[in-house]
């Protein structure tokens, strides 16, 4: 099942399910509302219900997307976590992290599937960074990596876009660097759990002006999902619609410093899980 948060001729946001190239409006089920968040815990016993909506239907060519997870308290990231992107960070001076790494985005970063991303007027340095963003669907605390699974909700495509300057310089938390508006781009919906027979065995794949940049399969995670749901469960809650940004693979513009600029359009997609796809424009 995928789930999408939608407006139709700019009115209010409505959610809806995502069936092939079209989405059907859930505004008619009961116990359903316009926030993704507040149902995830009781999902599964609206999924029937889900599955049976005939609800206006829309293509969505005609609607404009929303990021499908509203106003999650968590947006968490780790840090160098696919094996050959460590490597190619400990080239450029970063020392490989002993144990998961992770970071704040603040929450304010998040935008839609298609929305545009600002490069700031304090820095040239922005950059891209494909990752698999994993949605936890119920409470979450001391969890075992075993169980870990049973936890997540769905996933999404995540661009971590990331200003460098802005990184170790200026935060050496990375929490700055991380942040910036528009910084967070996720969607382009929510694909429960169920539709993806192995999530760790997907190919993701980021493009600038149609130029790959990164392609490569989130089966080179250092620590993989499972791992980092039982790491972070042990020192706080994970609440339903917390987002987890699990890493990027090699092939960021760092190295080569082919950074981003006004004008590019980057598309990052994930097999299973659809694309997003945002245009760089200057500050306003």
């Amino acid at each position: 099942m995928k789930l999408a948060r939608f407006r139709v001729n700019g009115g209010p946001v409505r959610l809806g399910r995502v069936d092939g190239d079209r989405v059907v409006d859930l505004a008619g089920v009961a116990g359903i509302g316009t926030s993704l968040r507040e149902i995830l815990p009781d999902l599964a016993a609206l999924r029937p219900a889900i599955d049976a909506a005939d609800g206006a239907s829309h293509a969505l060519a005609d609607v404009v997307l929303e990021a499908p997870v509203d106003a999650p308290q968590k947006y968490l990231g780790i840090g160098m976590n696919y094996a050959e992107h460590a490597q190619e960070a400990a080239a450029a001076g970063i020392p490989i992290p002993t144990s998961q790494l992770w970071f704040n985005k603040q929450v304010s970063c998040i935008v839609g599937p298609h929305d545009d991303i600002v490069r700031p007027r304090v820095s040239e340095q922005l950059d891209y960074e494909i990752e698999l963003g994993v949605v936890i669907g119920r409470l979450a605390k001391n969890v075992s990596r075993e169980d870990a699974r049973s936890y997540i909700a769905g996933y999404l495509v995540a661009n971590d876009v990331s200003v460098r300057d802005w990184l170790q310089q200026r935060s050496p938390t990375f929490t700055l660097g991380k942040s910036f508006d528009t910084h967070g781009p996720i969607g382009p919906w929510l694909t429960t759990d169920d539709e993806i027979a192995d999530p760790l065995d997907l190919r993701m794949t980021l493009t600038v002006n149609g130029e790959v940049r990164q392609d490569w399969r989130t089966d080179d995670m250092i620590y993989d999902i499972y791992d980092q749901i039982a790491y972070l469960s042990q020192v706080f809650t994970l609440l339903p619609g917390d987002i987890l940004a699990t890493g990027t693979p090699a092939g960021i513009a760092a190295p080569t410093r082919n950074w981003l600029k006004p004008g590019d359009v980057v598309r990052a997609e994930i097999e299973g899980l659809g694309a997003l796809e945002n245009r760089v424009i200057p500050e306003p």
